[in-house]
């Protein structure tokens, strides 16, 4: 009780409030008032507009990628960016189950199936050695990809979430979808400006996608963005994420089934403003992660924190409890002094869309499941 009692005080006196404090609330202290004005005097407020374009240039930049596609939230840019990689009806992607639901669901929409599989304990993503173990059991290369040999059906994408920011191990799943001939598509929704030896994520994979969601450490109300170092599955993604419309002074014809998946103009100017933070909310969410650091040292609970040749974000930061006990001891006793904290998700495979879906033993993700809970993590 003792050790729950002074996280509460330390939070407390971290953000400076013994009122409700929240997970994580977005910060607007920049030039977001100023680029929403600017596009209502325009009249330019829906998808198309000066600040679409720049929004998906910076995000070219941010990311050191050469095409950047701005679409309506991150989980129509997973649908959209598994499409482009081969993901058709009948298909399979392999994923964690340890994730947030849009990850599954954006599989399901490309009429596919998620293949559960387990993650790393220390990275909380999906575990190249489980994908491998998988691969090696099931999987059978034919000449037009991999195939899942219980089922017969192709498995035509590996989909890798970066938990809270914190990168999978890249280079090893890398080199067993190689092997399998399966394109990574990096669910960075999480992750935006965290780093894989150097490199952003999302711009590891074939593609990566980010979410600019409310409580994201940038965040325009609701957006995402596709991002790729293939030009021309870039091209190919704004195509398709706006309507499939073949250009045209004035005639509308669509020559293939698109999506009206477009972020407004509205939304994009809110991103900008934000873009131009991102490297202050960085390192100030860095100087809150080190002073958690600091107090959860002796404190008889475990701070999660990088591995080593990763540089998080730490976008939502989270301790690990001793059990499941302690979990659940810990969110009451906090929740109830209005410091607001949150378990990780349940499991994809409890929720009953995804109970029949194919999975191996997940005993890293059920051991994190029971006890990994999300503390306040905005920026101050």
């Amino acid at each position: 009780m003792k050790h729950i009692k002074d996280t509460i005080s330390f939070i407390q006196e971290s953000f400076k409030s013994t009122e409700f404090i929240p997970l994580h609330a977005p910060t607007f202290g920049g030039n977001e008032k100023y680029y929403l004005i600017e596009t209502i005097d325009s009249t330019f407020v829906s998808s198309v507009g000066a600040y679409v374009d720049q929004f998906e240039e910076m995000m070219t930049s941010i990311t050191n990628t050469k095409k950047s596609v701005a679409v309506v939230n991150g989980t129509a840019g997973i649908q959209v960016a598994l499409r482009l990689v081969g993901v058709s009806t009948g298909d399979e992607v392999i994923t964690q189950a340890l994730t947030f639901v849009a990850t599954a669901n954006a599989i399901v929409y490309n009429g596919a199936s998620p293949i559960f599989l387990d993650v790393d304990l220390d990275t909380m993503g999906l575990s190249p050695k489980a994908v491998s173990q998988f691969l090696e059991e099931f999987g059978e290369l034919r000449d037009k990809g991999c195939f899942n040999k219980k089922t017969g059906n192709k498995i035509s994408a590996c989909l890798p979430m970066h938990t809270f920011g914190f990168p999978v191990h890249l280079d090893e799943l890398k080199a067993v979808c190689n092997a399998w001939k399966i394109p990574i598509v990096e669910d960075a929704a999480e992750s935006l400006g965290s780093e894989y030896k150097n490199q952003p994520t999302g711009s590891i994979g074939e593609m990566g996608v980010f979410s600019f969601n409310g409580n994201k450490i940038v965040t325009c109300g609701g957006g995402g963005a596709i991002v790729t170092n293939n030009e021309k599955l870039g091209m190919k993604g704004k195509y398709l994420t706006t309507t499939a419309k073949v250009p045209h002074a004035y005639e509308f014809f669509h020559d293939e089934m698109g999506f009206n998946f477009r972020m407004p103009n509205l939304n994009a100017a809110l991103a900008c403003a934000q873009l131009e933070q991102l490297n202050g909310f960085l390192e100030n969410k860095r100087a809150l992660a080190a002073d958690y650091i600091e107090f959860f040292n002796n404190s008889g609970i475990q701070f999660r924190t990088e591995t080593p040749g990763t540089k998080a974000n730490y976008w939502l930061m989270c301790v690990e409890l001793e059990n499941q006990k302690e979990r659940n001891l810990f969110l009451a006793e906090t929740n109830n002094a209005k410091v607001m904290t949150r378990p990780i998700w349940q499991l994809m495979y409890r929720l009953p869309m995804y109970q029949h879906c194919q999975r191996d033993e997940q005993l890293n993700s059920q051991f994190l499941e029971e006890r990994i809970v999300n503390i306040p993590s905005s920026v101050r």
